[in-house]
């Protein structure tokens, strides 16, 4: 038999799922750190804008506190939620583009400096639910992202063992075993292929499953390969290497009833 490793594409998923979980879970902070400084915005007309010193200084412009509240919100999403949202912070998405695609078009519109919208106490409501929607949703990608990399830690399990096992059997000979240590081989082989085929059923009803919040649809599996292993050379990872190892166990199935036959 020949030493083969094919684990390289479950490897480097379970990196990618890492990075992604990270991303996002300091996504989750932002939209905190965001709906906390919308929070604390005041509504009142003449009033001074709570927590405005921190995020956009005093007032010298000669417009209302209300007008500024909207302003303060563009600076806290720019400074909080943006950077997590746009792969170049300093690219071309214009900010309130960035807003539409996080939140809505009436919230974008409704802050957008050429509306000439005050922060009615309406206004700062439906931004702090629209984020802690988002929020709640960004929650259940994380759970989702948990359940892949438990997934791609049993195929790596699986495989694992596999190929060690094949490593250490291929430093004998098939030409130096008896008729019996064959036949062993043989049926060691059927046994991994069989839980190779395991594997890949698992799999595939993991990918037609979702993880979801309540009632709502939530997160799809096969959703996730494309979002996560669009830039890998294979399109399904696990699968891919079920199939690349598989293959080589059948070679080595036959090598042995080769050998097997001559003996018999």
């Amino acid at each position: 038999m020949v030493a083969v490793s094919v684990t390289g594409h479950v490897d480097r998923a379970r990196e990618r799922v890492g990075d992604e979980r990270a991303a996002v879970e300091a996504k989750l902070g932002a939209f905190d750190a965001f709906a906390d400084r919308v929070a604390a915005l005041s509504t009142e007309p003449g009033a001074a804008t709570s927590g405005m010193a921190a995020t956009t200084g005093p007032v010298t412009d000669g417009t209302s506190s209300t007008e500024d509240g909207c302003r303060a919100i563009r600076r806290a999403f720019a400074e909080t939620v943006r950077p997590h949202s746009v792969a170049d912070v300093d690219g071309g998405e214009p900010l309130l583009e960035t807003v539409r695609s996080e939140f809505t078009e009436s919230i974008a519109v409704a802050l957008a400096p050429t509306t000439e919208t005050a922060l009615s106490p309406a206004l700062r409501e439906a931004v702090v639910s629209k984020t802690e929607e988002r929020r709640a949703e960004t929650e259940v990608l994380v759970r989702a992202l948990d359940r892949e990399r438990s997934q791609l830690d049993a195929a790596a399990d699986t495989v694992d063992g596999i190929t060690a096992w094949m490593t250490d059997a291929d430093e004998t000979p098939l030409s130096s075993l008896g008729f019996e240590p064959l036949r062993r081989r043989h049926d060691a082989l059927a046994d991994h292929r069989d839980r190779l085929e395991t594997l890949a059923s698992e799999r595939q009803a993991f990918l037609r499953g979702a993880t979801s919040r309540g009632s709502d649809a939530g997160v799809s599996h096969r959703s996730l390969v494309p979002y996560l292993y669009g830039e890998f050379p294979v399109d399904h990872p696990v699968l891919a290497t079920v199939t690349r190892l598989d293959s080589v166990c059948r070679d080595c199935q036959r090598a042995v009833r080769a050998h097997l036959s001559r003996r018999a």
